[in-house]
């Protein structure tokens, strides 16, 4: 499989903000999705897409790539001098894990359950 963006997540210190933001500019109407550790916003962007409250002192987007190992994907991009955000873990849906590099930013990867 060739990995391909499947997911965009904005990370952002202010929920309600952005999400109309978003809807004003973009027409992207911010829906809340119930979920078990945090409020969470999907919009409808073309592709799968939410808004999410996680600390962030800035808002970043993060794109999630699809892999077919969590771990592997997420080795190889320490080896090559990203480091680590969030280890590899399992969610309801699949397993994922964000890495960070200096020079290319944030990514996660995802692997459907």
């Amino acid at each position: 499989m060739r990995p391909q963006i499947v997911h965009l997540e904005l990370h952002t210190p202010d929920l309600a903000g952005a999400g109309s933001f978003y809807q004003q500019l973009l027409g992207w109407a911010p829906e809340t999705v119930v979920t078990r550790c945090r409020p969470y916003v999907s919009i409808d962007a073309g592709l799968s897409a939410g808004i999410v409250t996680c600390g962030a002192r800035v808002p970043v987007w993060i794109p999630y790539v699809e892999v077919d190992d969590v771990d592997a994907a997420t080795e190889r991009a320490v080896s090559l001098g990203a480091t680590t955000v969030l280890a590899p873990r399992a969610g309801p849906h699949g397993r994922r894990s964000v890495v960070r590099s200096a020079g290319a930013g944030d990514l996660a990867f995802w692997q459907e359950s």
